[in-house]
C-alpha cells in the first residue's frame, strides 16, 4: 500500500519568515521561541529551515533563544519514562557524564532548539539541566551568568530576558511550554527541592527552587483572556506573541492566588 501524500500546507523558510512578521515579529528584537515542527505542515527543508525563517524574521541585529534543556542528568530514582532497575541507580550516577555545552544534546524540547543550540556561534547557558541557547548580537547576554543553583531564576537568563523586553514566540506550542512562567515561581513562596546531577568532580546534590508545569494551560488561557496576546497561524500552527515581563508579571499573580505551594524542603 502506497503512503499517501502529505497534507500540507507546505512551508518553506521565506512563507515562514512572512508569516513571523505578520505575526508581529519585528527587526532587531529579542525572542524566545517555544515551537513545535511537526505543527507547522509539511516544512521544505525542516528545523534548518524553521531556524533561517526564523532569523530573517529577526534581521542580522535580532536575538532568538530557545530552551536547550537537559533534564536527562539527573537523578536516576526520579525517572519514570522509562524507569530504570534501582540495582542500576549507583553505577548511574557514578559514570554519567558531567554537562557540557558544546556536546550535551537537548531532550524533550523539539528538534527545534536542537538544531539552534548547534548552529554556527550559538552560545548556551551553564545551567546542566535548564539550559538556554541563544543566537545574535545579545547571545552573550543572555546565557552568561546563569548560576549552576538557579534553574529558571533572577539568575537565569528568563531574568534577562526580562529586563531586555524580549517577547515569548508560541510557534505551535501550548502554555504548557512557557517558561517564562517558571520565573514567577521564585516570586512566590514555594517549596525547596534537592537535586541530583552529575558535576564537574562527581555526582553532586543542590538545593533549588520547586518547579512545576501544573497548570500552566489553564494560566496561559486567564492570561490570554486579560492580556494583550497576538494570535495568527503561520503555516498550520497556532502562534502566540507576548512580552515575557506580561507573562511573569501575570503568573506571579495568578500561581499565588490558584496554586499556593508551602515553603519546605
Amino acid at each position: 500500500m502506497s503512503t499517501p501524500p502529505p497534507t500540507g500546507p507546505l512551508v518553506t523558510r521565506d512563507t515562514l519568515a512572512a508569516g513571523l512578521r505578520a505575526l508581529g515579529v519585528e527587526p532587531g528584537e529579542t525572542l524566545l521561541a517555544h515551537s513545535s515542527l511537526s505543527s507547522l505542515g509539511w516544512v521544505c527543508g525542516g528545523a534548518v529551515a524553521v531556524v533561517q525563517g526564523l532569523l530573517d524574521a529577526l534581521g542580522p541585529d535580532g536575538t532568538l533563544v530557545v530552551p536547550a534543556q537537559s533534564g536527562d542528568l539527573s537523578d536516576p530514582s526520579h525517572w519514570g519514562n522509562p524507569p530504570v532497575p534501582e540495582d542500576w541507580w549507583d553505577t548511574i550516577r557514578a559514570t554519567m557524564p558531567a554537562y557540557d555545552p558544546l556536546l550535551t544534546p537537548t531532550r524533550g524540547v523539539g528538534v527545534i532548539p536542537e538544531t539552534v543550540r548547534t548552529w554556527p556561534g550559538a552560545l548556551r547557558s551553564a545551567h546542566p539541566q535548564t539550559s538556554f541557547a541563544a543566537l545574535g548580537p545579545r547571545a552573550a547576554e543572555v546565557t552568561g551568568g546563569h548560576a549552576r543553583d538557579c534553574r529558571l531564576g533572577e539568575r537565569s537568563p528568563l531574568a534577562r530576558l526580562e529586563a531586555l523586553g524580549a517577547r515569548v514566540l508560541l510557534l505551535g506550542a501550548g502554555y504548557d511550554t512557557c517558561t517564562s512562567f517558571h520565573l514567577a515561581e521564585y516570586r512566590i513562596p514555594a517549596p525547596l527541592v534537592r537535586v541530583g546531577r552529575p558535576g564537574p568532580t562527581g555526582w553532586e546534590v543542590v538545593t533549588e527552587v520547586s518547579i512545576d508545569s501544573d497548570r500552566f494551560d489553564e494560566l496561559g488561557h486567564d492570561f490570554e483572556r486579560d492580556r494583550p496576546v497576538v494570535r495568527a497561524k503561520v503555516g498550520a500552527a497556532e502562534a502566540r506573541l507576548f512580552p515575557v515581563a506580561d507573562a511573569v508579571a501575570y503568573a506571579q499573580r495568578w500561581l499565588a492566588v490558584h496554586r499556593s505551594r508551602e515553603d519546605e524542603i
